[in-house]
């Protein structure tokens, strides 16, 4: 394993059965993942495309069929891989007749820490996910957003030197998205690398140096944001004022929508648009507004997976359930 790579999988595959007749499905198909030490990874995908079984193999809690994966060159399934992991699935359960604190103090005993540093680091911990106030409070007053925070609490008591999270943002309100991707750069800061699966795309662009699509148990696209994202116009929204008819026939019927002597329509494409322009003019109309648009990362997943905003896909999804 090359120096300074966090996460690896090389030829990684997973299948399991399902139904009555215990029907034979791929989970993941020969995964090759690389993650370096210290950066902030983002794991896409639909659902059903194996983020979660890629992660609990990372824990070593699933045995891959074939190939393997490892913790900073330690088989994945080791007890010194799996020391330097802290890890929170995207519903965490925990005791509820414990408190925040009492929990905390019970994944420190079993991360070997010594009293005083399950105190201090508990406290710390709290504070951080915005807890402190409800450290006293047992669990099962907790809400699903509080749950999600402490479930973030736990999985760095030890000071892990790899974070891995399961739809970390799940169930939190803007204000505790925030704090959330705060938290990860946090961690970053302070030398862990961090690798989070999530249906949040904006949080994606926001904090991720490296992202992966997963599709189908396959990874379909590995890279900066820049790699992955177009940066060719692909849309331009038009105002203009005194078209013919004529000429909104051309700039495309039900793209057109009409305000008094105005009209906005869109274009797809950046040669469309410099001839809807030139026709525009032709015409004797006024160009009062343009803005182009370049591809987000919402329009590169649609892109790269073939599935569409209505859920539709050009291709079969596959929608089995990942392993519990």
């Amino acid at each position: 394993m090359p120096p300074g790579q966090a996460i690896q999988t090389v030829g990684l595959r997973v299948e399991y059965k399902v139904g009555l007749f215990k029907k034979r499905r791929v989970g993941l198909e020969a995964l090759d993942l690389a993650v370096q030490e210290g950066e902030i990874f983002g794991y896409l995908g639909p659902n059903g495309a194996g983020k979660t079984t890629t992660i609990k193999c990372l824990v070593g809690v699933i045995e891959p069929a074939a190939g393997a994966a490892m913790i900073f060159g330690r088989d994945a399934r080791t007890p010194d891989a799996r020391s330097a992991v802290g890890y929170s699935p995207e519903n965490p359960y925990f005791y509820e007749y414990l408190t925040g604190t009492e929990l905390l103090d019970f994944y420190g005993r079993l991360s070997g820490l010594s009293r005083a540093e399950r105190i201090r680091r508990g406290a710390e911990a709290l504070d951080k996910v915005g807890l402190s106030r409800a450290a006293d409070v047992r669990l099962g007053l907790y809400s699903k957003g509080m749950r999600q925070r402490l479930g973030l609490a736990q999985a760095v008591i030890h000071r892990p030197r790899l974070v891995i999270l399961d739809e970390p943002m799940s169930g939190l309100d803007p204000v505790g998205r925030s704090d959330v991707r705060e938290f990860i750069r946090d961690l970053r800061r302070s030398g862990s690398t961090i690798f989070f699966s999530t249906h949040i795309l904006s949080d994606v662009e926001a904090i991720c140096d490296h992202v992966g699509v997963l599709h189908e148990g396959r990874l379909i696209a590995r890279g900066e944001l820049s790699s992955i994202v177009s940066p060719e116009i692909v849309r331009t929204t038009v105002v203009a004022a005194d078209v013919p008819d004529d000429a909104l026939a051309w700039l495309g019927g039900e793209a057109v929508h009409r305000d008094g002597v105005q009209v906005t329509f869109h274009i797809e494409g950046e040669a469309d648009a410099a001839q809807a322009f030139k026709t525009v003019s032709d015409a004797g109309g006024r160009i009062l507004s343009f803005v182009a648009q370049k591809e987000d990362l919402e329009s590169a997943f649609m892109r790269l997976t073939g599935l569409k905003p209505s859920g539709a896909s050009s291709s079969p999804v596959h929608m089995a359930e990942e392993i519990s």
